[in-house]
């Protein structure tokens, strides 16, 4: 008998005229602002440029919302090549399905050559960035209680899930109270942040430390929450995928951290790749006119 639970929510797309509104496309846009933001200050107090995460954001941005969503095609097939699925729905992006992994992995990629343009490094602009990633994820979460998707086991605790019978798994059509996954991912990434910015402060993190930590720590969350969800997913070993590259991908972020905190234990002396700064025009000498036009 369930003594509690929260609704999921009515309707997940309003139209403003012939414009769909999508929950779930408002909150992945609402985490890619904090993200922005968030960075921008952080670089900026690491000697970067008003801006510049911005135009890094326009590397990064496209490059991880494309590879968020090869992650989710290629780890979840079935509906899509699978019997009786549909290759076209890969493309529909707004009903949900974006791997973190193929996100971090491609948008990273985007990063890189936003810095490269920008000439700066990639490491402590990822530092500078890890916590508005983090948080992000947890504002992107609330778009899977939109979709009434991935959520977890039945349970009757008091903080379950009510999910309508039309999302509900095909072998428990009668029960209506999961775990929130989502929920409990979205207050992981809170925690995760903080930790981020603890240590960051702490041990004044650099060459790409505080994004690794983040990983890490993403990843232990991860790992747990797996468990309890319900989704179609490919298994190796009993293990679902997602969990096996948590379990490699931490393995690699937690290696990272000690092999750079031995070899770079204090924090870069300057974001850019030539050591300096921004390329500026020299201001004119005493006396001298300034260029027309200027």
């Amino acid at each position: 008998m369930v003594l509690a639970s929260f609704p999921s929510p009515s309707q997940g797309v309003w139209h403003l005229g012939p414009f769909p509104i999508r929950g779930y496309a408002l909150c992945i846009v609402v985490g890619i602002i904090v993200a922005i933001a968030m960075g921008e200050r952080r670089l900026v107090a690491r000697g970067g440029t008003p801006g510049m995460v911005t135009d890094i954001a326009f590397w990064a941005v496209p490059f991880g919302i494309v590879g968020g969503r090869l992650y989710h095609v290629i780890t979840t097939p079935e509906p899509y090549f699978g019997h009786g699925g549909d290759p076209a729905k890969a493309f529909l992006i707004w009903k949900g399905g974006l791997g973190i992994w193929g996100a971090i992995a491609l948008g990273g990629l985007g990063a890189w050559i936003g810095c490269r343009k920008l000439g700066v490094l990639l490491p402590p602009v990822a530092d500078a960035l890890a916590p508005g990633v983090v948080l992000a994820q947890a504002c992107g979460r609330w778009g899977n209680w939109f979709n009434q998707e991935l959520y977890g086991r039945p349970t009757d605790l008091p903080w379950a899930l009510r999910i309508d019978a039309a999302h509900r798994p095909e072998k428990t059509p009668n029960i209506a109270t999961y775990h929130p996954t989502f929920l409990y991912e979205s207050l992981w990434c809170l925690g995760v942040a903080a930790l981020v910015l603890w240590a960051d402060r702490r041990w004044k993190l650099g060459h790409g430390q505080a994004f690794w930590l983040y990983v890490a720590a993403y990843t232990v969350g991860r790992g747990w929450i797996e468990a309890l969800r319900v989704d179609d997913a490919q298994h190796i070993g009993g293990l679902r995928l997602n969990d096996w590259t948590s379990i490699l991908v931490f393995t690699f972020a937690v290696s990272y951290i000690v092999w750079s905190r031995r070899h770079h234990p204090t924090r870069e002396t300057s974001i850019y790749r030539d050591g300096h700064g921004p390329v500026t025009s020299p201001p004119p000498e005493v006396g001298e006119p300034e260029p027309a036009g200027s």
